[in-house]
């Protein structure tokens, strides 16, 4: 199936490993022109030489898009290299596992503004050009936890709002041509992850956790995220706009 990613213009956020890499790579093999950023200079500059290796063109900047700055830059940096974005990939994001009654102010900030903000502010940043150029794509990953219970309260609350925002985004930018989508993955294992990082604290506890809510038997792989995002990124996908795809394993069991 050819997606007609060739020569795209794809800016993916927290491209240097896990999810975000797996998609920056996806994108790669489709020809897509390539436009990442990280904050870990070994890792965004490992993670730009193995788009290389796939023949794509790739353009990557340190930056922090959770500050304005940071953001604006990389955007700016990314039209002067391309003259244009055709997609938009909001990966940034996280959480922390603070107990619910000594979550400070600070920390509901700190989590909303790299989940939702940091989404909203490259969104901002995308949507001129796009409109101008008449037409994109954006889309942000959330989680299962933005669409049910079982998260941490402050990331639940973060995945849920961009999920919103999505659709939100996506009644308003129809118009323009610009597609807008969320897709939520379960929990999904890579190499210096949190599911990586709980799995060797408590082996025993985690087998339990993948027996008992993980109907595949398995973790999920971050390539399985890629190819739903570089899937919906594409003109096969022309329809679906307001969406959010569970990329799960049926591990949810919301019926939406």
């Amino acid at each position: 199936m050819d997606l007609k990613l060739k020569d795209k213009v794809v800016i993916v956020t927290g491209a240097s490993r896990g999810i975000g890499k797996a998609i920056t790579l996806g994108f790669a093999a489709e020809g897509a022109k390539l436009s990442i950023c990280g904050r870990t200079p070994e890792t965004l500059e490992a993670a730009a030489n193995e788009v290389k290796a796939l023949g794509a063109e790739v353009f990557a900047k340190l930056a922090d898009v959770t500050k304005v700055r940071d953001a604006d830059a990389f955007v700016e940096a990314t039209l002067d290299r391309y003259g244009r974005v055709d997609v938009l990939i909001n990966n940034v994001g996280g959480s922390k596992w603070t107990p619910t009654p000594e979550i400070s102010d600070e920390e509901w900030h700190e989590i909303i503004d790299l989940n939702l903000v940091s989404a909203a502010r490259m969104s901002r940043g995308v949507i001129p050009t796009m409109q101008a150029q008449g037409g994109g794509v954006i889309i942000t990953i959330s989680s299962i936890y933005g669409r049910e219970g079982g998260g941490h309260i402050t990331y639940n609350a973060a995945k849920a709002a961009e999920i919103s925002m999505s659709k939100s985004l996506a009644g308003e930018l129809a118009k323009d041509n610009i597609r807008v989508n969320s897709v939520a993955p379960g929990s999904i294992l890579f190499p210096g992850g949190g599911w990586e990082r709980r799995q060797k604290a408590d082996p025993g506890g985690i087998a339990a956790f993948v027996e008992r809510d993980m109907p595949l038997g398995r973790f999920g792989k971050p390539e399985e995220v890629a190819d739903v995002v570089v899937f919906l990124a594409s003109e096969r996908a022309s329809l679906v706009t307001g969406a959010c795809i569970n990329v799960d394993g049926c591990q949810s069991k919301s019926n939406i």
